[in-house]
């Protein structure tokens, strides 16, 4: 279960560092470059506007770029002092939940594999 957890950090992780550094360096996120969607941002984009937010600003970008750090530091912990990561990747994957599709869907089988692991099955 802990290889599960750490691979997930490590792809949700590493996507919102490696998308939100994209997005600083050419002034924009990886998106489809043909078909109906090119150029288009994912869903969380609209969650991210409902909230007040233009997706592509500067400020959003680096929301990406600390918080894919972040899932990186807290995987680090989790591997190196479990009780300490635990509550880092629990934090990151709460917050992230809002990155739809492909992350919520992660951070909840995330948020559901760490509670197990702390609590087992029916404790």
């Amino acid at each position: 279960m802990k290889s599960i957890i750490s691979i997930i950090a490590l792809l949700i992780g590493g996507w919102l560092l490696f998308d939100g550094c994209h997005a600083l360096t050419t002034g924009d996120y990886v998106t489809p470059r043909s078909g109906p969607a090119a150029g288009q941002l994912g869903p969380w984009s609209r969650v991210v506007r409902a909230a007040g937010f233009e997706p592509r600003s500067t400020v959003v970008k680096l929301v990406h770029v600390g918080l894919g750090a972040f899932w990186l530091l807290a995987l680090t912990g989790f591997r190196w002092r479990p009780s300490l990561g635990w509550w880092a990747l629990f934090g990151a994957a709460f917050g992230t939940v809002w990155y739809l599709p492909v992350g919520t869907a992660l951070s909840v089988v995330e948020l559901f594999l760490l509670y197990f692991l702390r609590y087992g099955f029916g404790k």
